[in-house]
């Protein structure tokens, strides 16, 4: 069986989301942050670097989000989450999971862990650090509402939902409380689109069982 080591509202809610919407038989494995769960021997012999999620699928031990994610619609092609192979669909869904990670949640975490990117003690840095990110995440949320607007679609790929939809939904997710640029509800396009994606039955599932409170997003 399919083993999800996650911890609630993290970027392992994107694989959650996944798997409840293929409606697969999956073990949900919690790895508590705030226990340093991540950081013991026993979780780094999965992953080396101490983050979450990992998925375990018999004998394959996976980590990095996007990796999980191909990894479930390929073994789920009847789900049909990504376009066909060799598709020019397919070709943007890679750009776009791409983007998601690498800019996207990249950002996002200057944001929340400025204090990574500067010598210790220094909070004046760090602040800096913060003030940059959140200013550049605030331009790839004005990215993604673009990218509705253009289509016109439902969904984050246009017209049928696919594995991008939770990788959006989570990381606008992260934005729900930004101070000083809009948060990802506040966009013309995003807001109806995060109410739309709270409608799911898996992402309501998923926000029960990690036992997350409102604001959703």
């Amino acid at each position: 069986m399919i083993q999800l080591h996650y911890d609630p509202g993290t970027a392992a809610m994107v694989p959650h989301i996944l798997l409840e919407e293929l409606g697969v038989p999956y073990e949900r494995v919690l790895v508590q942050r705030s226990t340093q769960a991540h950081k013991q021997p026993a979780y780094l012999r999965l992953n080396p670097n101490g983050l979450i999620p990992v998925l375990v699928d018999g004998d394959l031990v996976l980590y990095e989000t996007a990796a999980i994610v191909l990894h479930l619609c390929d073994t789920h092609a009847q789900a049909r989450l990504a376009p066909p192979l060799a598709s020019a669909a397919r070709a943007h869904f890679y750009k776009w999971l791409m983007w998601l990670t690498n800019t996207l949640q990249a950002t996002l975490i200057l944001y929340f862990y400025p204090e990574r990117w500067v010598n210790e003690g220094n909070a004046s840095g760090a602040a800096e650090v913060k003030r940059h990110a959140e200013r550049k995440v605030a331009g790839l949320l004005d990215q993604l509402d673009a990218e509705f607007a253009r289509h016109g679609q439902s969904w984050f790929g246009g017209a049928d939902y696919s594995a991008l939809d939770p990788y959006v939904f989570t990381l606008c997710r992260w934005t729900r409380n930004f101070a000083n640029e809009q948060p990802a509800r506040n966009h013309k396009q995003l807001g109806p689109y995060l109410q739309r994606m709270l409608e799911r039955p898996a992402v309501g599932r998923v926000l029960a069982t990690e036992k997350l409170s409102p604001p959703f997003v």
